[in-house]
């Protein structure tokens, strides 16, 4: 297990980039709160429709080309300069939600909802930009011989991280009035913003690309989607997952609020469950999967899904399993998310040439995630009823779950028949905290993007971001 952070001593290699990984702890806390479960609760406490709901939590994904768009921004102001900048703008919105936690305890106001879904809109949409430097710049700065080893500890400080914020949010939901518990919470996502961003800030600048090559995108994205080709019947099945995956966490969370009435401190822990499965898939699964390949965790992935699917539809009509039933489903549901995160990060090589892959795995992250981001926004159309505040629709959740498992079973037939050489195990895709993450871990993908110059004649390219050529302990 790698250390918590390295000092000069324990790994001396290391020790230069511990800001980076001081940066990955304290940036957890952010988006933990800031655009995860908290915010949902937040929501759902100021009297949100789930369409409401559903909008916030989407934008996340939807934004997702604004970060290619971005891209554009490194030759000018470079990696740091464009990553501390969209870093530094995004903290400011977290003051808007912590703000109206103060308003709140006066009462909720109409107004209140539309401030806190925009502020989470700028947020993201900081987010996104900041983020396009994020894995170049690592990339470029990072000895190759260390990324491994550096990937490795940022995925087990961020885990430590996030698991100690749900704790946290849980605790505080059950020891205050839930505004002061909202409040507390938003000053910790602040703090975690404003240290990440001090953190970055140490953190050595890498030489400017001379340009990128979004026009290169832009032109082979088409021919990647629709040209026949393993990667496009790829593709499309994972718009189909992220699709069926992505409303699950925002709505159930808001069902239990509004429906059985459970506590904000319940809600937090089964968040808690939902991590604890995500971090087991990540420390096993990956050790297997080179002898197994990628196809059978995928089918793992959806079996869980159909499970989850097929348990929440029993719940919604009698309440089946009661509370262990829920914490035992979330579980699950976190173990199905990273099963299927692994399984993408490894897959993907084994279907692209070194040649195509940062511009295909580009392509990739950014359909999915700006496709799957609009799932939550239309089921939250349908699962509003009318325009009364923390109302929800039963019945319609039903119906979304069976669309879950209708679309997990028509997805299985279709993986297991996609092409898979086995005894040849390749270089996955490692992106920071990316099987720890798996929720938002697509939005990453994009980062993959090709850095090549276009500008004239001989001008020096920057280094690439292949993830083939990165090592790993």
């Amino acid at each position: 297990m790698p250390s918590f952070f390295p000092t000069a001593k324990s790994d001396p290699e290391l020790f230069p980039f511990r800001p980076g990984l001081t940066f990955a702890f304290f940036n957890a806390l952010a988006w933990q709160i800031g655009i995860g479960t908290p915010m949902v609760l937040f929501a759902q406490q100021l009297g949100a429709t789930p369409f409401q709901v559903g909008l916030a939590y989407s934008f996340v994904f939807v934004l997702t080309p604004v970060q290619i768009v971005s891209t554009a921004l490194l030759p000018r102001y470079g990696f740091k300069a464009v990553m501390l900048g969209g870093w530094r703008t995004r903290s400011f919105f977290l003051a808007v939600p912590a703000a109206l936690a103060l308003f709140a305890m006066r009462g909720e106001q109409p107004w209140m909802i539309a401030a806190l879904v925009w502020s989470v809109f700028f947020f993201c949409l900081f987010r996104s930009i900041g983020a396009a430097s994020g894995v170049a710049w690592f990339y470029a700065i990072l000895p190759a011989g260390l990324r491994g080893r550096y990937f490795a500890n940022d995925q087990f400080v961020s885990a430590v991280a996030g698991v100690g914020t749900l704790l946290a949010c849980a605790s505080l939901f059950a020891l205050l009035p839930v505004y002061w518990a909202l409040l507390v919470q938003y000053v910790i996502a602040l703090a975690g913003s404003t240290v990440s961003y001090f953190s970055l800030r140490q953190m050595p600048d890498a030489e400017r690309p001379v340009s990128i090559s979004l026009r290169t995108v832009l032109r082979d994205t088409p021919r990647h989607l629709l040209r026949a080709s393993h990667f496009r019947r790829y593709v499309w099945l994972a718009v189909g997952f992220a699709l069926i995956s992505t409303p699950i966490a925002p709505f159930a969370a808001y069902y239990l609020k509004v429906g059985p009435a459970l506590s904000s401190g319940q809600i937090m822990l089964f968040e808690v469950l939902r991590y604890a499965g995500v971090m087991t898939a990540a420390w096993t699964i990956r050790r297997r999967i080179d002898v197994t390949g990628a196809k059978p965790f995928f089918l793992l992935a959806l079996g869980l899904y159909l499970v989850v699917a097929v348990y929440w539809w029993f719940f919604l009509r009698n309440g089946f399993g009661g509370i262990g039933g829920v914490f035992a489903v979330y579980f699950l549901l976190g173990l199905g998310a990273a099963t299927w995160a692994i399984s993408n990060l490894n897959y993907l090589p084994k279907i692209l040439s070194a040649e195509e892959r940062t511009v295909a795995v580009s392509v990739h992250g950014a359909v999915t995630a700006f496709i799957g981001g609009f799932s939550p926004i239309i089921w939250g159309h349908f699962l509003k009823q009318g325009d009364a505040p923390g109302t929800f629709d039963a019945t319609v959740f039903q119906w979304f779950f069976v669309s879950v498992a209708l679309g997990a079973l028509g997805l299985s037939p279709l993986i297991a028949r996609l092409p898979e050489e086995k005894g040849h195990p390749v270089e996955p895709i490692l992106i920071g905290n990316a099987i720890l993450n798996p929720i938002r871990a697509v939005t990453y993908l994009v980062n993959l993007i090709d850095l090549r110059s276009l500008g004239g004649g001989g001008a020096k390219p920057v280094e690439r971001v292949d993830a083939d050529k990165e090592t790993r302990d």
